[in-house]
């Protein structure tokens, strides 16, 4: 089931956005680069989202943005909602900076994986060929393929054996579990990678015209006895340690400085 239109191989990038979901998977990252805090477009400064940009030596521009913390709950704003809101100001904020777009957006982020499919724990997937939904079930002509989604991922294949990553297709819901429909979604659609935002960067992405991309690293083992969320909890630090490493390798090599 490929997607609709596959993106041309992105090889090379000048600008690039990071769309990330949580603090503690965002923050080693912005240390990393250097990355300070800037402020929004006016239009979204009530919003939750945050914005960091850097100009690292060796690396294209970035602008990394994260979802930030509900006010209310005072949580992370996990889910493809925060994603999609995060990917449309980051988008605006780069034009604003930038004078155009970004070359290409990246979702990056944790995920789960599967024991069935080969995955380990700390394995780390750059997208390929698409982002689908496993839990947007609407069961009407037309609807039905919108809530599935078939995003197409940038084609980042040229990189995934230098950094060490495998390859897979996202899937994206809103829930941390998988119940027995969303199992056979993924099933059916051939998914690798199951997360929380991707395809609803991926969307926005699309709506501008504007390859996405993903870098995942496995958190979790959906098809494990142990409870998703003890796995993910015990994992995330070391995950996020992974993010880093490979985002900046990635981040090189798209400027063309890799080692």
């Amino acid at each position: 089931m490929p997607a609709a239109a596959l993106s041309p191989s992105i090889d090379s990038a000048e600008r690039v956005v990071i769309v990330m979901a949580m603090e503690a998977e965002a923050a080693p990252l912005r240390s990393a680069l250097g990355a300070a805090t800037i402020e929004p477009p006016g239009w979204a400064a009530m919003l939750p989202v945050r914005l960091a940009a850097a100009e690292p030596s060796g690396c294209p521009k970035v602008i990394v943005a994260v979802n930030g913390t509900d006010p209310y709950r005072k949580v992370d704003c996990i889910g493809s909602t925060a994603a999609a809101l995060t990917t449309q100001v980051a988008l605006a904020a780069a034009t604003e900076r930038w004078g155009s777009g970004p070359d290409v957006v990246l979702s990056i982020g944790t995920a789960g994986g599967w024991s069935r499919a080969g995955a380990e724990i700390g394995d780390v997937y750059l997208a390929w060929d698409r982002f689908v939904c496993h839990d947007r079930r609407i069961d009407l002509p037309g609807f039905d393929e919108f809530g599935r989604g078939d995003h197409p991922a940038a084609d980042l294949r040229s990189h995934a054996h230098a950094l060490g990553c495998r390859l897979g297709v996202v899937t994206t819901g809103d829930s941390l579990d998988e119940s027995a429909d969303d199992a056979a979604r993924i099933l059916d659609s051939g998914a690798e990678v199951k997360e929380m935002e991707a395809a609803a960067v991926a969307w926005v992405c699309r709506l501008h015209e504007v390859p996405c991309g993903a870098v995942k690293a496995i958190t979790d083992l959906v098809d494990s006895p142990v409870a998703t969320a003890a796995q993910f909890t015990e994992h995330l630090a070391t995950a996020a340690a992974s993010l880093q490493v490979t985002t900046l390798a990635l981040l090189h090599r798209l400027a063309g400085t890799a080692a």
